[in-house]
């Protein structure tokens, strides 16, 4: 896609100049933000699965980790190479998304779907936080493309390269089962190309599909389903106990407003709206490529807000969706529209900007990006003033990552004190080699309200060590202010957890 092409949203028009212009330096803020956003700790988990290669991994297939090993391996174990590599991925979701859009919308109204796409903070969130939905969302918008000619232009060699990216997309995240899904689901509403279903092509893909995602379904099987067995059953076994839970889903709203922005957004549920209350909602009255785009967008976005009454959903869960959900919207949305949301999204970036730059307002949890170096630092000191012993953290999987990241040696989990921790749980997993020694453990307080130690030691620490010792705490600090707190103790004579 060439500049010419960008601006000629309408042809001539001065405001797709505006547009132009202010896209361009949203994308000058995402490529500086590379080099003054610290180390999330999505950033440092990924970058630990990347450090012990593995046909898959407890909470998520093993994309993530392969790319991340990819561009460790070439350009250094540096926070700004990790962003680099999910800003690299994100600009081939880019380009994809443009060919796939061009598809359906011709050149201009491709053109006007990428706008779109780029003005989203899904698409910074993509480019500076390493995690399994920019893998996902690359292979998803290729695989999409990748349909499209099979079905559309009946390009049947298209099909195998279809299965292979859908396989991918699987590998990337089991969201990715959306993708074969939304195909069959497609098939089979479709009178023009439901006789697809029975052709050697599609079951080519559908074998094809199979094999790319045998590494996973032989972790699994190796570690007694344990990654299916989180992701599904016991996510469904906890949405089962739940209450009906209004705020959740008004949580989901709110965030999804976020990352999409609530101009787009709302646009897109309107039109979608519109093309089903046109076809009074009979998908069969549906023309055949808006049925094909609504196939990938309405079993993931209807499956996910249903959920919300029940459980807490994740900002990213819904992010595959929007995918063709930004290029059904394309055919409709107002120019005037599109100036909108571009200029909101500029003035959000800019408020972005500050509070990278400055922190005015400290994040009072640990999804952060700040103080995390200068923890490693003072971790790495504390370390020297205390040889052999070894280091962990108990607040599911955020400071330990970090420290893998930012220190030498290895820091361990919560598992430490006989909790489950993920990945960790996998990785030098033997803790009774441990038994006898002493150890250091940061405590995080993220809603900390004064600089004093902790009371007391905690009794839990106390089940799995002889004796524990508070050191004063590490206080992280933005102009003059403490904005973060990590209670520090000295555990003398490891028990081992008798497991």
């Amino acid at each position: 896609m060439t500049i010419k092409q960008f601006v000629r949203l309408r042809a001539g028009d001065a405001q797709s100049k505006y547009i132009l212009w202010m896209i361009m330096l949203i994308t000058g803020l995402r490529l500086a933000f590379i080099f003054i956003m610290g180390p999330m700790p999505q950033d440092a988990y990924y970058f630990f699965y990347s450090q012990h290669p593995a046909l898959s991994y407890f909470d998520h297939p093993p994309m993530i980790a392969i790319i991340l090993r990819l561009f460790t391996a070439l350009f250094g174990q540096h926070v700004i190479v990790l962003k680099i590599a999910s800003s690299c991925v994100t600009i081939l979701t880019v380009f994809l998304f443009y060919h796939a859009a061009r598809c359906f919308l011709g050149t201009n109204g491709a053109t006007k779907a990428t706008t779109l796409l780029l003005s989203t903070l899904m698409v910074t969130i993509l480019s500076l936080v390493a995690t399994p939905d920019t893998p996902l969302l690359m292979y998803w918008a290729l695989a999409i493309y990748l349909l499209y000619q099979a079905i559309f232009k009946h390009k049947n060699t298209y099909w195998i390269w279809a299965g292979v990216a859908m396989g991918l997309a699987f590998d990337s995240k089991y969201t990715g089962i959306f993708l074969p899904a939304g195909l069959v689901l497609f098939l089979l509403l479709s009178a023009t190309y439901r006789r697809q279903l029975i052709s050697k092509w599609f079951w080519f893909a559908v074998i094809l599909f199979l094999i790319v995602i045998l590494p996973v379904f032989i972790w699994n099987l190796e570690n007694n389903f344990a990654s299916f067995k989180f992701q599904g059953t016991s996510r469904m076994n906890s949405a089962s106990e739940m209450r009906l839970q209004l705020q959740y889903f008004l949580g989901l709203v709110g965030h999804q407003s976020f990352i999409i922005i609530p101009i787009l957004l709302a646009a897109i549920f309107y039109f979608v709206y519109r093309i089903l209350r046109k076809s009074k909602f009979n998908f069969f009255q549906i023309p055949e490529e808006k049925l094909f785009l609504l196939c990938f967008f309405l079993p993931l976005i209807c499956s996910f807000t249903l959920l919300s009454f029940v459980c807490w959903i994740k900002l990213n869960w819904l992010m595959p969706g929007y995918l063709t959900g930004i290029i059904l919207v394309s055919l409709y949305i107002p120019q005037k529209w599109v100036f909108r949301q571009v200029v909101f999204s500029l003035f959000l970036h800019l408020l972005l900007a500050a509070e990278l730059i400055f922190y005015p307002f400290a994040v009072r949890s640990d999804d952060t990006w700040y103080g995390w170096e200068e923890l490693g630092k003072q971790v790495t000191q504390l370390k020297r003033n205390y040889p052999n012993t070894f280091v962990f953290s108990a607040d599911g999987y955020k400071t330990s990552a970090e420290l893998n990241l930012l220190t030498t040696g290895f820091t361990y989990s919560q598992n430490i004190l006989g909790q489950h921790a993920l990945e960790f749980n996998y990785v030098h997993a033997n803790l009774s080699l441990l038994k006898g020694k002493n150890a250091l453990y940061i405590d995080s307080e993220p809603g900390f309200t004064n600089e004093a130690k902790g009371t007391q030691a905690p009794d839990y620490l106390l089940r799995y060590f002889q004796s524990v010792k508070e050191l004063s705490p590490i206080l992280i600090k933005n102009n003059g202010h403490d904005v973060r707190k990590f209670l520090v103790y000295y555990c003398i004579g490891y028990r081992g957890t008798g497991k």
